[in-house]
């Protein structure tokens, strides 16, 4: 995002296709969270001597897993569609989390600390937006915030910054993730 909340546009049904947006966007980020997290774990897990790592992404995988399970509840309760393109985010988050994994350990905490820093200053974005016009969902949104900046920090903690090529890494994955968010507000 630009760092500027956006405003609400004008005219009747405005403010629910503003809602739609978020709701298709936060669904999709979470998805794609989930899975980067399972292509970690398919590398990571099953390697000899990597129980601790194997260990923090299925605990990481499972508060994606808890966000993903309220945006479809969301989403089903608003009568919002989910991006039509869950099935690329899938399959894109799976190879993304498996190919950082592939480099080591604190390549996959570099995709980690990478997504997270894109996907906190969204959510604070809409928290900003939507505060005064739905406190009930800016608090959720402050919540899973907190908890991805929790992910972000521990990635850090473990080593993201020695990652190989960390800052080409790290930018590649930031501008991936901010057109995904674009693309899945819309489509």
């Amino acid at each position: 995002m630009s760092g500027k909340p956006i405003p609400p546009r004008p005219g009747v049904g405005a403010m629910s296709a503003r809602l739609a947006e978020i709701l298709r966007v936060d669904h999709a980020g979470e998805l794609g969270a989930v899975h980067i997290y399972r292509g970690q774990r398919a590398v990571l897990g099953a390697a000899k001597g990597r129980e601790k790592i194997a260990a923090d992404l299925a605990e990481m995988e499972g508060h994606e897993a808890v966000h993903l399970a309220r945006f479809d509840k969301l989403l089903n309760e608003n009568k919002v569609r989910p991006t039509a393109m869950a099935p690329l985010w899938r399959v894109a988050g799976f190879a993304l989390g498996a190919g950082t994994a592939l480099l080591g350990e604190k390549a996959a905490h570099a995709c980690t600390e990478a997504v997270e820093s894109v996907i906190e200053k969204h959510y604070a974005d809409q928290i900003e937006e939507i505060r005064d016009r739905d406190p009930e969902l800016a608090a959720e949104l402050t919540k899973f915030r907190e908890e991805e900046l929790a992910h972000h920090d521990h990635a850090i903690e473990h080593g993201s910054r020695e990652a190989p090529a960390y800052r080409l890494l790290s930018s590649v994955i930031k501008v991936g993730c901010k057109a995904a968010i674009k693309i899945s507000e819309r489509i």
